[in-house]
């Protein structure tokens, strides 16, 4: 082999910090969006941010429903702040104080009560316990059946068995086939083996039915009621109206900040040569690629929209029903971009329709042939396996097999056995066999 320098010339594609930067902020929702904007006010002094709401001050005036609103009608955001409630351990300990308890058992019960987790459920080691306070398991027994009398009526459970068995014992009217099924057959009654059970105890697999209707009523997790979650809303990122002229969409910019070039340092850029003014160059061209990509992200999508607005005409009419089979590529063909760029697009969208909110991607479905020629969309057929099993017959409740069967007869609509299986278990519908009503 020869050794010695050799000149080679290949073409390839390397992805510049500027072109990563485009394909981020195409996937970015908009409060994303709007969150990555500001970051970059922070590092780029060149970028002056201003929008409509801030800096500005509005009067509030207070409606009949007690509730506040601006002068433009629309509710004041401090009046959803939630308010601070004590969580479920400070709620059992305000019981505790009014329990003519000694010092000593009144500090094993405030143990027991700071080892609930979130559920309500009791979560200790009780070799530990019964080390930790020098007591007898018989004992902390007494202490954990003082904690299961307070409420939540079951809260201190070690099982769901025990959870549901603690409320069936506060119920007015005893149900000793439910208190004997949820400390011996929960599993059996989950899994809906009805025949095996009423064969087990002697009665009729309506009555097991029944005690497993009752169950239902019955809270798994009784201490959920103080979680403390902040509700999440979902800010639609293109909201498409009717109008004269047919559907049209439309981005939802007003969250984010206006751009400005700040005039200040933008002086300094051509009256001196030093360092100062060479990294104020450097940040204005990243200020220039900043809008560029926005601009660049605003008309993918509106070209996107107009595709999906073009095809899915009936779905803004008549609803999901009516969902067209559409793919990322026949998009990408109409539009004029790759169909990676669509799927980008897409990514962690939602979209404001006449008939609902919808996560964006869920609206491109595969599709589905029928008997005439025509194409089904996979959304829509799921929507037609949900109606025809909300209607069935719950005593004999439709198979996969008769769903398909159906389909593929009345509707013309070819799928087979395991695709209904599949899209079944997707929209999380039982089986017939655990969907069967006995009364």
């Amino acid at each position: 082999m020869e050794l010695g320098l050799f000149q080679k010339q290949t073409t390839r594609l390397v992805m510049t910090n500027e072109l990563r930067q485009a394909i981020t902020i195409l996937q970015y929702s908009t409060v994303e969006l709007a969150g990555f904007i500001k970051e970059q006010a922070l590092e780029n002094p060149l970028i002056d941010l201003s929008s409509p709401s801030w800096g500005t001050r509005k009067s509030y005036q207070k409606t009949k429903s007690t509730k506040w609103q601006s002068e433009d009608g629309k509710n004041d955001p401090i009046a959803f702040a939630p308010a601070k409630e004590g969580g479920l351990h400070d709620y059992v300990l305000q019981q505790v104080q009014f329990l003519p308890l000694a010092d000593s058992k009144l500090k094993i019960l405030t143990y027991l009560i700071e080892n609930l987790d979130e559920a309500g459920y009791l979560r200790i080691d009780e070799e530990e316990a019964t080390s930790r306070f020098a007591i007898e398991k018989e004992d902390l027994e007494e202490k954990i059946a003082v904690l299961q009398s307070l409420e939540p009526v079951g809260i201190g459970a070690r099982s769901l068995g025990e959870c549901l068995y603690l409320q069936l014992k506060q119920r007015s009217m005893q149900n000793e086939l439910a208190e004997t099924i949820v400390l011996n057959d929960l599993k059996s009654l989950a899994e809906r083996k009805y025949k095996e059970l009423a064969k087990k105890y002697h009665v009729t697999v309506t009555d097991i039915q029944r005690t497993a209707d009752f169950i239902s009523t019955l809270d798994p997790k009784p201490g959920s009621l103080f979680a403390r979650e902040t509700t999440k809303y979902v800010i639609p990122d293109v909201t498409i109206k009717r109008e004269q002229n047919g559907f049209r969409a439309y981005l939802n910019d007003e969250l984010l900040p206006k751009i400005s070039l700040n005039k200040q340092y933008s002086l300094l850029m051509g009256s001196q040569k030093n360092d100062a003014a060479l990294y104020l160059k450097e940040k204005y061209q990243q200020y220039n690629w900043l809008l560029k990509s926005i601009q660049q992200r605003q008309e993918t999508l509106g070209a996107i929209l107009a595709v999906f607005i073009e095809k899915q005409n009936d779905f803004l009419e008549y609803g999901v029903k009516s969902l067209k089979p559409l793919t990322l590529r026949e998009v990408a063909e109409e539009a004029g971009v790759h169909e990676s760029t669509v799927s980008r697009a897409i990514k962690h969208k939602y979209v404001q329709t006449p008939h609902g909110l919808f996560e964006l991607k869920n609206l491109f479905t595969s599709k589905i042939e029928s008997n005439a020629g025509d194409a089904a969309s996979s959304s829509s057929v799921k929507q037609r396996i949900k109606e025809m099993i909300d209607q069935e017959n719950k005593q004999k409740p439709l198979s996969d097999q008769k769903i398909a069967d159906i389909l593929n007869g009345q509707k013309g609509i070819g799928i087979s056995r395991r695709t209904v299986a599949k899209y079944r278990d997707e929209m999380k519908i039982l089986s017939s066999s655990k969907r069967k009503r006995y009364n």
